[in-house]
């Protein structure tokens, strides 16, 4: 009963600092682009710093060693809202694949769009894939980290849905690696429930997948390969 009393204060306190955030962003849309994802990187670190000490979500990384110097198109397995606070956490220059619905939320809508996401129409099929491919390249060759959810939407713990191409046709176009990223977040933020549990995520890098020799689909199946297999080790779910 504690535990979920102090998820129901998290929420409220993660709606309020994510109004209070973005309000700021959208007021300061003059600045330069690192400045505003300066602000959102530090509204997300926030968020993991308040999990860990208040609801004692803990998590560590294992694998950072396989993360090269070159900006790659990070494949990460969504099935919590909690990853999406590591993603901008990580990358110093980076930005999201997301579905353009999502920028028409009003003020965290218009903050979105101000750190310059890949906003797209899921169903726009090859035109969303083009778009994908045309800003992508653009933002790898700018030293931009990609950071896709390949599944396109959270699933369950222990489920997993077909891997969307898109990022392994911009890492086959744009020559930049693949970085599969699995994490048991899931297991502790259930999707759809208030309860945060505590325990310790545990977020898995595997080595990068470089497009050399390779085709899209077979990119795409090697990342989706590794990811499945790493949840079967690291979530209760599988």
């Amino acid at each position: 009963m504690i535990q979920y009393l102090k998820s129901l204060l998290y929420i409220g306190f993660m709606v309020g600092s994510v109004l209070l955030y973005a309000m700021t962003l959208v007021l300061l849309f003059w600045t330069s682009l690192n400045t505003r994802h300066a602000i959102a990187r530090s509204w997300c670190h926030l968020q993991l710093v308040v999990l860990d000490r208040f609801l004692g979500l803990e998590y560590v990384i294992e694998g950072r060693e396989n993360i090269p110097e070159q900006p790659c198109v990070a494949y990460w397995k969504h099935t919590s809202s909690w990853e999406t606070f590591l993603t901008l956490d990580m990358w110093e220059h980076q930005c999201w694949v997301l579905k353009r619905e999502l920028t028409w939320i009003p003020i965290f809508g218009w903050a979105l769009m101000l750190i310059e996401p890949i906003a797209i129409n899921r169903a726009g099929g090859r035109s969303a894939v083009g778009q994908v491919i045309e800003q992508g390249k653009t933002k790898l060759a700018d030293g931009c980290w990609i950071n896709i959810f390949p599944e396109g939407t959270r699933v369950l713990p222990g489920r997993t849905k077909r891997y969307g191409r898109s990022g392994a046709y911009l890492a086959v176009e744009s020559g930049a690696p693949i970085l599969p990223i699995a994490h048991n977040a899931g297991d502790l933020w259930p999707r759809h429930s208030v309860l945060k549990k505590p325990g310790t995520i545990t977020v898995r890098i595997g080595k990068p997948i470089y497009p050399q020799g390779k085709t899209a689909d077979e990119m795409n199946a090697e990342a989706q390969s590794w990811i499945e297999s790493q949840m079967r080790d690291i979530s209760k779910f599988y």
